[in-house]
């Protein structure tokens, strides 16, 4: 009788709870979004979806696929995106739906927008930290040499992000060195993006879709660099109607053509750009210049096909090329090739796939066209790399996971001598590596104020055989040597990664964020130049190299007024590093087979403030970016032990952008760039020997370059909407408006008819330089 008594109690209980679960069973709305006009997705779009049984929000992945979960019922949707009209959607949610969701982008005549793509207050709500979010639009109104749009360029803007000098491509970022960034091209690394010794960058503008920077907390889906990750995207094509686009600029024109190849189903996109300074040399009346060679060419092309709303495979591709040449002394060419072959999967409403093919290859030569010491030198550096990649989605996690492996070749340098020359032919042997990774990271949505990002990444690094593999003794002499076949493992190395990032919203306007995050490096690069240089030299973790590793902490404050329309934060960071590498005084790096012998290892730290104040709608836009910053290194045979300034190492950088809409066609935009000049070494002496002054030198990078000031202006003239498809504009530009020479280089030199003393000679490179360009697109 108790026991049925007992039943009696329990059956409204347990009915209770089978109907609270029944009333609280939850589904999954998802889908892709994309532009309605040219079928592109939408990177980071804001989807909210809000009813009475409860409301949640994402963003689209990169790939503009989005996931949300939530109680049956009825719900609003609403997708934003910046410069996109707002869509909104009235769905009855009472099974997993799936709802792809076509966005217009919105008549912005009156204003500029400058922000980053997805909603509004995300600076502030994200865990993310030290992540930059690049409009592509902006380009188009920003004052860069020559009138060439750069995403490089822009990002050197930033706080936190140091040029490599006047003109210059090359960038550092929080304390680290210039091959401590990961430049990813549609997941394949560009290991060398610029063009021209650095004046332009291997990215043409016309061709990408997003660029996103991580300087810290960076996610675990990304490694092998230390200190940031450009992630750069290109445009998938047009799905819905032909179109073409360019530009007609001074030096260079570009020319962009897409469209579908099946309508909504499977698209193209091929975009190309040259320069034609060459055949401005062959125009020339000067024999001596007419001979000469400068100019540089890429092309960029992208194809999809989708089979259905589950399944799409892309194949992109990039190949660019560089040839300087001096007629009878010397030609230096170098170049770019990547190919990602890429399969999107969605398997269901919560999990996404991606698997990648990738191959990229860097190679330079030059030649000596001496006529008695003549010859020519290649190297180059080839990945193979295959990549998985899942997302899951559910209620509070958004969860990554996936593995890489990438197989790296490395042709140091073959030097072949012409017939009349007086060198030997070298060859030093290739070096092969597997570098392999896995990792898992989840984004947690706590509550409404606090989120997570955390994450781990394992990675190993294998060098391989065949091959000679010496070890050196602190004087550079050979300790131990040892031969092994192809295919054997010569020397391994396991890291494990840790990542963490959070965020607290103290209110609906500030926030306060913190990460930690460990990295490490197994390709490195060898060069006696402060920023990338064709020649620099790459090598890869081995018996004498261990794998760099970098710890970084931040902390940022984060705060938006007047409903959104200005943001401001302040970033701090302290990084440590370990396995740092720098070379010997007097150290041989080219054509030399021994050249680990020539390496010094340390360690290194870098700390900084970074404010950047912007103001994102109205008739006047812009930003002021400003960093407080040291970077050292310390190694034992250098300055006593003790730590110095690294050659990236500025005091202050300042960064002034503004962009004011005067009316419907004009478009006036300035910026202005302050910075410390950069650590160098000067000398402390000299002696002669023969009659030749020969320089010698004691503590290194003691000295400070002059400080780098320059404002650049440029106006933007939209042709007049005849509401015809054909559009056009005039982009007019001053670079270095001012004229201010600006330090490249100092070089020391005996004065003239007095040997005993010493001048300093200053070389710059650009005094004022004026632009201009039609674009052009129907």
């Amino acid at each position: 009788m108790q026991y049925k008594s007992t039943i009696y109690l329990l059956l409204p209980l347990l009915f209770f709870c089978c109907f609270n679960a029944a009333a609280q069973k939850k589904f999954t709305i998802s889908g892709t979004v994309r532009d309605a006009a040219t079928g592109e997705t939408l990177i980071g779009a804001s989807v909210k979806i809000d009813g009475p049984n409860g409301k949640a929000g994402t963003a689209t992945n990169g790939y503009g696929f989005y996931s949300l979960t939530v109680a049956e019922g009825t719900y609003t949707v609403n997708v934003s995106y910046v410069s996109y009209q707002l869509v909104t959607k009235s769905i009855q949610l009472s099974k997993n739906t799936s709802l792809n969701l076509d966005m217009k982008a919105g008549n912005e005549l009156t204003a500029v927008v400058v922000s980053a793509r997805d909603r509004k207050d995300q600076n502030v709500r994200s865990p993310q930290m030290g992540v930059e979010q690049l409009d592509m639009k902006l380009l188009d109104n920003l004052p860069v040499l020559f009138g060439e749009k750069d995403v490089l360029k822009t990002i050197q803007l930033l706080p936190g992000v140091k040029s490599g000098g006047e003109g210059n491509t090359g960038f550092f970022v929080r304390g680290g060195a210039s091959d401590q960034n990961l430049i990813l091209l549609d997941e394949a690394t560009v290991y060398n993006s610029s063009h021209l010794l650095g004046f332009f960058s291997t990215f043409n503008a016309d061709a990408i879709k997003t660029a996103d920077l991580y300087k810290g907390g960076m996610p675990s889906q990304y490694g092998g660099r230390l200190s940031s990750v450009l992630d750069v995207k290109m445009n998938d094509g047009n799905s819905k109607n032909f179109s073409m686009q360019g530009g007609l600029g001074l030096i260079s024109s570009r020319l962009k053509l897409e469209g579908p190849l099946i309508k909504d189903k499977s698209s193209f996109m091929i975009s190309a750009r040259r320069t034609y300074i060459d055949l401005i040399l062959k125009a020339a009346p000067d024999s001596n210049i007419k001979g000469n060679t400068l100019n540089f060419y890429d092309l960029n092309a992208k194809v999809n096909y989708k089979f259905d709303d589950k399944n799409t495979i892309y194949l992109s591709g990039y190949f660019g090329q560089d040839n300087i040449g001096i007629k009878d002394l010397f030609t230096n060419d170098w170049g770019n090739t990547t190919a990602t072959l890429r399969y999107n999967h969605i398997f269901n409403s919560r999990l996404f796939s991606n698997t990648s093919l990738i191959y990229n290859k860097y190679s330079y030569s030059v030649e000596l066209l001496d006529e008695v010491n003549n010859f020519r030198a290649t190297s180059l550096i080839r990945d193979f790399n295959f990549k998985q990649d899942f997302q899951y989605f559910s209620n509070k996690h958004t969860l990554r996971f996936g593995a890489q492996a990438t197989h790296h070749r490395i042709a140091p340098s073959d030097l072949a001598p012409g017939s009349s020359s007086s060198f030997n032919p070298l060859s030093i042997e290739n070096r092969y590596g597997l570098e392999s990774s896995a990792y898992i990271s989840d984004e947690y949505n706590v509550s409404n104020r606090l989120n997570l990002l955390y994450g781990l990444r394992a990675s190993w690094f294998s060098l391989l055989g065949p091959g000679t593999f010496s070890t050196y003794t602190a004087n550079g002499d050979i300790a131990t040597s040892q031969t092994y076949e192809r295919g054997k493992f010569v020397q391994n190395y396991f890291n494990l990664e840790p990542r963490f990032s959070a965020s607290y919203t103290i209110n609906e306007r500030n926030s306060i964020k913190a990460s930690y995050n460990r990295n490490t490096q197994n390709i490195h690069i060898l060069s006696n130049s402060g920023s990338s240089s064709p020649t620099d030299q790459y090598v890869m973790s081995s018996n004498n190299i261990r794998p760099e590793i970098a710890d970084q902490v931040a902390f940022g404050f984060f705060k938006n007024i007047k409903d959104n329309a200005y943001e401001f934060s302040a970033e701090t960071y302290y990084k440590w590093m370990q396995n740092q590498i720098e070379y010997k005084d007097a150290a041989r790096l080219l054509a030399n087979a021994d050249v680990e012998s020539q390496l010094l290892f340390g360690s290194g730290r870098a700390y900084g403030l970074e404010l950047y104040a912007k103001k994102r709608t109205g008739k006047l836009t812009g930003w002021i970016s400003y960093t407080l910053s040291r970077t050292e290194r310390k190694f034992a045979g250098l300055n006593n032990g003790s730590y110095f300034p690294a050659r990236q190492d500025r005091t202050h950088d300042l960064a002034v952008v503004g962009i004011y809409k005067l009316n419907k066609r004009w478009t006036l935009s300035g910026n202005y760039i302050y910075n410390t000049g950069n650590a160098v070494t000067y000398p402390a002496g000299k002696y002669e020997i023969g009659g030749v002054t020969s320089f010698f030198y004691t503590q290194r990078n003691a000295s400070r370059m002059p400080y780098t000031g320059r404002l650049d202006l440029s106006a933007t003239l939209e042709g007049k909407d005849t509401g015809k498809r054909f559009r056009s504009s005039w982009s007019f530009g001053l670079y270095n408006a001012l004229n201010r020479k600006n330090p490249y280089s100092i070089d020391f030199r005996d004065v003239p008819n007095d040997p005993t003393r010493t001048e300093a000679v200053q070389t710059a490179l650009f005094g004022i330089i004026p632009s201009v360009t039609w674009n052009f697109k129907f």
